[in-house]
């Protein structure tokens, strides 16, 4: 099948703010919401953010830009699209199609370990909505035992497989919530880019953006509130001149643009020609910033008002932690009833968007029709994900240190250095108002590629800074 034909059979997104809110959804995750918040109180406030933010411009002006023209241009996934990208250059695909099966099997990886955690995502949404989660109280024992049973785990290896038995694989309530987690995400993708994936996102982001408004405002009123804003807007010169502060607000902007050489080239895959990619990158980066500074305000001074420790991070912030703010604050159950709704709709758009590029791996190199894609990765995704619930945290902490920032670098390459300069050109300045300069490739080339070794370095040495 030629290129020319297997574009005009594509499936594709219907309207610029469709592929933006998917993009959206596929940045905006469990980094926003239980990594951020604390990255900002932890690093300083305004002393963070400060490069984070200059961090998101370089890579949404570069790095995104670049996944989205890479896959526009070939009309396929990673695998395609670095295979076109040594067909381009030497006439040889294959060299580029065998690199690209490296950010497919990393968005299987990822996605897997997602499914854990969007099904613990799933109970506590129902435990909130149907009061479980509030019955609990301020009993910190009963929550953290609640969570326990929710994600069992040990860094023992016979220790795990025991709690693997008691509490994880063959625990049916929480397997189940997985599963649910996993049939909800896997029919949005069954139904098609333009009838499910693009549908899903204009339905979730806007509601999860309205609500965290809505908790951020109800949170400024509590008492309390106001030394959490005091920690977001606090400027340290001399924190400035710490290199630590600059490697981690890197990472965190790294991961929370979701660059790993996979999502963005398929959802650029399904974008049109006439479509502008450096508005829409921009797009994606104001909003998933957006996201990201709405759950610090929402986390931070929630627990300031909670007179807790900001310094708890990672899981437990989430379902131990902000359950016990939450059950204190006057009007607590309504306040986790939200929350865990935003959480719930920023897992999903994130679950999809990784399944969907093993899936269209699938239709593209195999040739099999989408339903049966998805059944095959779905039933793959979840037997993996359920025997690896004890080591979902090293799991996941294997795959964002190493294989997504390894993807990254490799698109970056294949765009910046293997491609052609006039046939990147010409991807990324197609539907384009203002045509790219060359500071674009010079940034691409010089920086942001470097920059991707650099996370990857960091990252391995420093234990995930994403």
């Amino acid at each position: 099948m030629s290129n020319k034909k297997s574009l005009q059979n594509r499936d594709g997104f219907r309207s610029r703010w469709g592929f933006t809110l998917a993009c959206i959804g596929s940045a905006v995750g469990m980094g926003n919401i239980w990594r951020f918040p604390i990255m900002v109180s932890q690093y300083g406030g305004m002393t963070f953010l400060l490069p984070y933010f200059l961090f998101v411009f370089l890579i949404s002006s570069t790095g995104v830009i670049e996944e989205f023209a890479l896959g526009r241009t070939a009309g396929a996934g990673p695998i395609g699209a670095f295979g076109y990208c040594t067909g381009q250059r030497t006439g040889k695909k294959r060299p580029g199609e065998m690199v690209g099966f490296l950010p497919v099997v990393g968005s299987l990886m990822l996605a897997i370990g997602y499914t854990v955690v969007v099904g613990w995502i799933f109970k506590y949404t129902f435990m909130a909505l149907s009061g479980g989660l509030y019955g609990l109280g301020a009993d910190m024992n009963a929550i953290v035992d609640t969570f326990n049973a929710a994600a069992p785990g040990s860094d023992s290896l016979p220790q795990a497989a025991g709690m693997m038995v008691s509490g994880g694989l063959f625990n049916v309530g929480n397997s189940a919530w997985q599963i649910v987690g996993l049939v909800v995400s896997l029919a949005i993708i069954a139904m098609g880019i333009a009838g499910g994936i693009e549908k899903a996102n204009k339905i979730m982001m806007p509601v999860l953006f309205f609500l965290f408004v809505v908790l951020g405002v109800y949170i400024f009123f509590l008492p309390g509130s106001g030394a959490g804003y005091s920690y977001i807007f606090r400027l340290s010169p001399a924190g400035l001149l710490d290199w630590k502060v600059w490697i981690f607000a890197f990472g965190q902007a790294f991961f929370s643009l979701s660059v790993a050489g996979n999502g963005s080239v398929i959802y650029g895959s399904y974008l049109g020609k006439n479509e502008d990619l450096v508005a829409s990158a921009r797009n994606v980066a104001v909003f998933d910033t957006m996201a990201a500074l709405l759950a610090a305000f929402v986390i931070i001074p929630a627990i300031a008002a909670g007179g807790g420790d900001l310094s708890t991070s990672g899981p437990g912030l989430m379902f131990i932690y902000l359950v016990n703010v939450f059950n204190a604050m006057p009007g607590g159950q309504v306040v986790g009833m939200v929350f865990f709704v935003c959480v719930l709709f920023a897992g999903v758009t994130s679950l999809i968007n990784l399944y969907e590029t093993p899936v269209a791996a699938l239709q593209e190199r195999l040739g099999f029709k989408r339903l049966p894609a998805v059944a095959l990765i779905g039933l793959l995704g979840c037997l993996v994900s359920l025997l690896i619930q004890p080591w979902t945290s090293q799991w996941m902490d294997m795959v964002s240190i190493y294989i997504c920032p390894l993807g990254a670098m490799l698109a970056g390459i294949m765009f910046f250095w293997v491609l052609q300069e006039e046939k990147g050109r010409a991807a990324v300045n197609e539907g384009a108002h203002k045509p790219v300069s060359e500071t674009f490739f010079v940034l691409g080339r010089f920086v942001y590629v470097p920059l991707a070794l650099i996370a990857l370095i960091a990252g391995a040495v420093l234990g995930g800074i994403g």
